[in-house]
């Protein structure tokens, strides 16, 4: 069969976990989550580094998709990646990661956006989150945004 327009152009190539959020599951919950299934490494959410919009993706049951790239920090660093959806699992060096023609563009632009936050401090890229009340009362939401500066957090 000839390839169509919406087959996959990249296989077996590096890319950093992912997958698809639970019906009510925050953004964070689910990169650790999907993190652990995919690798067995646990983690803590510590920021959104990027999102990527994209419109008519085969995969995305008809609708638009949002791809959120989420800085974590590891608290366990032994690979124990599911095979059913790995084919290999390792920890990578960032340069070679940013590098190699062996994986997707988003993979190597965040490799690359990675390197400029342990380079250059995090806070310069780091998209981070507050839980706010909301006007409803006893509900809450998250407000996700580039952190201020000290002198304009408590202004009254």
């Amino acid at each position: 069969m000839p390839p169509t327009s919406w087959e996959l152009q990249t296989i077996n190539a590096w890319k950093f976990p992912g997958g698809l959020a639970n019906p009510g599951e925050d953004i964070g919950d689910t990169a650790v989550r999907e993190v652990f299934e995919e690798t067995g490494i646990k983690s803590e959410f510590k920021s959104i580094l990027s999102i990527r919009q994209q419109h008519q993706h085969p995969g995305a049951f008809g609708k638009s998709d949002m791809y959120i790239i989420c800085r974590l920090q590891p608290s366990s660093f032994t690979i124990s990646f599911c095979q059913q959806e790995c084919l290999k699992c390792e920890w990578m060096d960032l340069d070679e990661l940013a590098r190699t023609e062996h994986t997707t563009p988003i993979t190597s632009n965040i490799a690359r956006l990675l390197r400029y936050g342990y380079q250059e401090g995090f806070d310069k890229i780091d998209i981070t989150m507050r839980e706010l009340p909301a006007v409803y009362t006893g509900l809450f939401y998250k407000l996700y945004h580039r952190e201020l500066p000290e002198s304009y957090r408590n202004i009254t």
